[in-house]
C-alpha cells in the first residue's frame, strides 16, 4: 500500500495511507477544539481534501487568521443556495463567489426577474435554515468535460465558459443538498459551523469586470466567527458611512465628480485646491531638506520609451494613446522613464551618489468604470513620485531614510501603518537571481530597522520586489498608501550608469518610491479620516467672523 510521509506542526512526522484525508489525521491525533480546515504544504486544504504527496500539515480553527477563507468562502455558496431556493433554480444563473476582505460576494443572473434591497432579508432567512440543517459539504472531482456536460444540463452558462477556458483535465464541485457549483475551495466541513453573517448591499457588476459582458448582479455579504466581531464591523461600516468622502467632498465644496464628462477625473473646488496645495507644500519642504531636487517631466512621450521601459508589454492595457505627425505617442502612467532621461543627461560620479529626484507627478491610467470609486480609484491622479539613484552599498541607507520620512510625513496626520514585503509576481521581467538580490536588500533594510513586517508572495510590481505601507485610520481601517520598490532591471533597459572610483561605468541602482501614493486618493481618505473636521494647518477655512 502507498503511503505518504507527513509532518506536523509540531515537528512530528506520521506516516498514513496514501489519500488519507487531513479529518483522519485529527481523529487519528485526538484533537479536539473547532477545527474547520488545514494547510498542507502552504496551502489551504479542506478537511475532507485527500492528500496524495509528503508534506507539512497544520489545522486551522475558528480563531486563526486564516479561517475566514473557509467560512466566508462556504457563506459565499450558502448565500448562493438560498438565492437559488427563492428565485428558483432554472431562474439563477451563477457567476462567480469569492471571498474578498472582510467579506463574500456572489454575482447572479436573475432570468426574468431582479435581486432588490427589500430581497436581502428574505435572502438571509433562508440562509439561517441552510445553516440550521448543518448540510454536509462534499468536494467532487470530476473530468472538466463531465463537468461540462454538468452545467450545460444545468443551463449554467457562465460555469460552462470558465470550465471551457480551463486546462486542467481534472476540475473540482462543491456539493451542499440539493446544490452543486464549481470551484477549488476551500470550504468549512458543512453548513451549521459559522452562524454569524449579514447580507450588505446588492449592486451591478460587468460578468468578468468586462463592460461588453452582460450586467449581472453581485450581492456583498460578511461573515464572522463571534457575534460580537460581527457588531462591531458592522458599527464601523455605519461610522464609515456617514464618513464617505463621496458624500462629505461635494458637501464641503473640495471637489466633484462629473462622470459624463471626464469619469475617474474629479475637479477640484477652491477650497479642495487648497488641501492639495498643502500637502503638496508640506511635503515639498520635507523633501528639500533632505536633499531631494524637484522637478517637472512631460505628461505625453514617445511610444517607444514605454517599449523600452517594459511598460508597453506589462501596462499597455491600462495606458491611454495618441497620434500626431504619424508619430505614436503615450500620456504616461508612471514617472520613472522621465526621471531616468533627466539622470542620464550628462555623466554621473559615484561621488554626485545618491541622487534624490521627486516630483508631483500627473499620470494617468485606464481603470474600468465599474471599479472607479471617487477619489481613491481614480484614472487621472498626482503621484508624490521619487527615484533615487545610487550604488548597491548605498540601499540600505537609503531605504532606511525613506522610511524614516515615511514616519515624519504620517505622523503629522496622526496614522501608523504596517509594512509589507512584496515578492516577485508571476508576471515579471527579469531573471530569478536579480529578483533574489533585490529582495534581499530591501528585507535587510528592515531588519536593521527593526521593522515588523509580514511577506506577500507573488505581490511585487512587474520591474522589482517592494515594501508596501498600509495605514490605518481614526475608524481601524487600513488603507495601502506609501510603497518603496527596488529596481535593478529598469537601469539595465536604459544602460543607467555612473562613474566608479576606478574610472569605468557601473550600472546604477535605481529606488522607486512614493508616500501619498497618489494625492487624490490620500486626500480621499483623510476625508474619512477627518470626517471632514481637518487639522487647522490644513483646514481651507480655519477663521469665521460671525455678525452679532
Amino acid at each position: 500500500m502507498d503511503e505518504v510521509r507527513i509532518k506536523l506542526k509540531n515537528g512530528d512526522l506520521r506516516t498514513y495511507r496514501k489519500g488519507i484525508k487531513p479529518l483522519d489525521v485529527l481523529e487519528d491525533l485526538k484533537i479536539d477544539g473547532k477545527v474547520i480546515g488545514a494547510v498542507f504544504n502552504g496551502e489551504l486544504w479542506d478537511l475532507m481534501r485527500p492528500i496524495e504527496e509528503d508534506g507539512e500539515l497544520e489545522f486551522v480553527d475558528l480563531n486563526d487568521s486564516r479561517a475566514p477563507n473557509f467560512y466566508r468562502h462556504t457563506m459565499a455558496h450558502i448565500m448562493a443556495q438560498a438565492v437559488m431556493r427563492i428565485f428558483g433554480e432554472n431562474k439563477v444563473r451563477l457567476g462567480i463567489g469569492p471571498v474578498i476582505e472582510n467579506g463574500f460576494y456572489y454575482d447572479f443572473e436573475i432570468l426574468d426577474g431582479s435581486i432588490k434591497e427589500e430581497d436581502l432579508p428574505k435572502i438571509e432567512e433562508e440562509m439561517y435554515k441552510i445553516v440550521k440543517e448543518n448540510l454536509p459539504i462534499e468536494r467532487i472531482v470530476v473530468k472538466r468535460d463531465e463537468a461540462i456536460k454538468i452545467m450545460k444540463e444545468k443551463g449554467q452558462i457562465y460555469k460552462v465558459e470558465l470550465l471551457e477556458e480551463m486546462d486542467d483535465e481534472e476540475v473540482t464541485l462543491y456539493k451542499q443538498g440539493e446544490f452543486l457549483d464549481l470551484c477549488r475551495g476551500p470550504h468549512l466541513p458543512s453548513t451549521g459551523i459559522v452562524k454569524h453573517f449579514k447580507l450588505l448591499s446588492v449592486s451591478g457588476a460587468y460578468w468578468r469586470g468586462d463592460e461588453k459582458n452582460p450586467m449581472l448582479q453581485r450581492i456583498y455579504g460578511t461573515a464572522f466567527a463571534k457575534e460580537e466581531d460581527l457588531k462591531n464591523y458592522l458599527r464601523m461600516l455605519e461610522e464609515a458611512s456617514k464618513r464617505d468622502h463621496r458624500k462629505l467632498g461635494p458637501k464641503l465644496d473640495l471637489f466633484i465628480l462629473e462622470p459624463s464628462v471626464t469619469p475617474g477625473m474629479p475637479f477640484f473646488l477652491p477650497k479642495g485646491t487648497i488641501i492639495m496645495n498643502e500637502l503638496m507644500r508640506f511635503s515639498r519642504e520635507l523633501h528639500i531638506e533632505r536633499g531631494y531636487m524637484e522637478v517637472i517631466t512631460p505628461l505625453i512621450m514617445n511610444e517607444a520609451l514605454w517599449r523600452r521601459s517594459g511598460h508597453w508589454d506589462h501596462f499597455k492595457d491600462n495606458m491611454y494613446f495618441t497620434q500626431k505627425e504619424d508619430v505614436n505617442f503615450a500620456v504616461k502612467p508612471m514617472n520613472c522613464p522621465g526621471h531616468i532621461i533627466i539622470f542620464k543627461r550628462k555623466p554621473v560620479s559615484y561621488r554626485d551618489l545618491p541622487m534624490r529626484i521627486f516630483e508631483f507627478g500627473k499620470v494617468h491610467r485606464y481603470e474600468r468604470s465599474g471599479v472607479l470609486h471617487g477619489l481613491l480609484r481614480v484614472r487621472a491622479f498626482t503621484q508624490d513620485d521619487a527615484h533615487v539613484f545610487c550604488t548597491e552599498e548605498q540601499i540600505e541607507e537609503e531605504v532606511k531614510g525613506i522610511i524614516d520620512l515615511i514616519d515624519t510625513i504620517y505622523e503629522q496626520f496622526g496614522f501608523t501603518y504596517r509594512a509589507e514585503l512584496c515578492t516577485m509576481p508571476e508576471d515579471h521581467m527579469g531573471d530569478e537571481e536579480t529578483w533574489n538580490k533585490a529582495t534581499e536588500a530591501l528585507k535587510n533594510a528592515l531588519d536593521k530597522i527593526g521593522l515588523d513586517y509580514r511577506i506577500s508572495e507573488g505581490e511585487g510590481a512587474f520591474y522589482g520586489p517592494k515594501i508596501d505601507f498600509h495605514v490605518k485610520d481614526s475608524i481601524g481601517r487600513e488603507w495601502q498608501c506609501a510603497t518603496v520598490q527596488l529596481d535593478f532591471l529598469m537601469p539595465e533597459r536604459f544602460d543607467v550608469n555612473y562613474i566608479g572610483p576606478d574610472g569605468k561605468e557601473k550600472r546604477v541602482v535605481m529606488i522607486h518610491r512614493a508616500i501619498y501614493g497618489s494625492l487624490e486618493r490620500f486626500f480621499g481618505i483623510l476625508i474619512e479620516h477627518y470626517a471632514g473636521a481637518f487639522p487647522t494647518w490644513l483646514s481651507p477655512v480655519q477663521v469665521v467672523v460671525i455678525p452679532i
